[in-house]
């Protein structure tokens, strides 16, 4: 099956905190989208991956994507070698999207900045012929998706583009919310983590509402691309 769209997240939950409005807004729309979390999220404060697959489940349900693949990479330590590069590279190659998206390269958590570095290698890698991978046995052909946008999620950057989400917003935080163990709960009695204080999802949803407001909606979000982005001023002129 090739996708439309394919996000790459660190850790499960990256994704729908990040961009599951923008998600939700494709899969609405009829685009095939998928999910790749590099890792199983076993370093987290909160729950176990137990847990967190049974929440990542729920969430990708909410978000009506075609599929998820967890590539089981170390959490704390996405380290680039040649046979996590080839596995990344395998699976592009496997559901050849025209778009990816990858954590911005600059953020709090170390993992978000050693896979937005991977990333951009395994992209660019896979467009490579003589970059070799098979799957089930047979050899894969080369394979470019033709942009990388970058989501935001701690430190902010000047976007390139907004989506509007407005319309998905709840569905956005219903798919964040599917992952009970990470976030506030009054009845559950540990210590709070960076996304587990009472304050997150408020400063989720302000900072939606900050992005939604530069481009005159309710809510948005913002991503970053490297490259030059063609844009057709007959949409503003229709």
């Amino acid at each position: 099956m090739n996708l439309d769209v394919l996000v790459f997240a660190a850790h499960p939950d990256d994704g729908e905190i990040s961009m599951g409005g923008t998600i939700a807004r494709f899969t609405s729309e009829g685009f095939k989208v998928g999910i790749a979390d590099l890792t199983k999220g076993e370093m987290s404060t909160r729950g176990n991956t137990k847990i967190r697959t049974k929440e990542t489940g729920e969430a990708s349900r909410i978000l009506r994507i075609k599929m998820r693949e967890n590539l089981g990479l170390q959490d704390g330590n996405i380290s680039l070698s040649e046979k996590s590069l080839k596995e990344v590279v395998a699976l592009i190659r496997k559901y050849r999207p025209t778009i990816v998206f990858a954590p911005y390269f600059n953020d709090r958590h170390p993992d978000h900045i050693d896979a937005s570095h991977f990333l951009k290698r395994a992209v660019f890698s896979s467009g490579l012929k003589k970059f070799n991978t098979s799957l089930s046995g047979k050899s894969q052909a080369q394979f470019r998706p033709k942009k990388i946008f970058y989501y935001m999620q701690t430190y902010l950057f000047q976007p390139s583009v907004i989506v509007d989400i407005s319309d998905y917003f709840g569905t956005k935080m219903k798919s964040i919310m599917a992952f009970k163990s990470q976030f506030h709960n009054p009845a559950v009695e540990k210590a709070d983590t960076f996304i587990s204080r009472p304050e997150f999802l408020d400063y989720v949803e302000a900072r939606a509402k900050f992005y939604g407001f530069q481009i005159g909606k309710k809510y948005g979000e913002p991503f970053y691309c490297e490259e030059a982005i063609e844009y057709n001023f007959s949409y503003l002129l229709s």
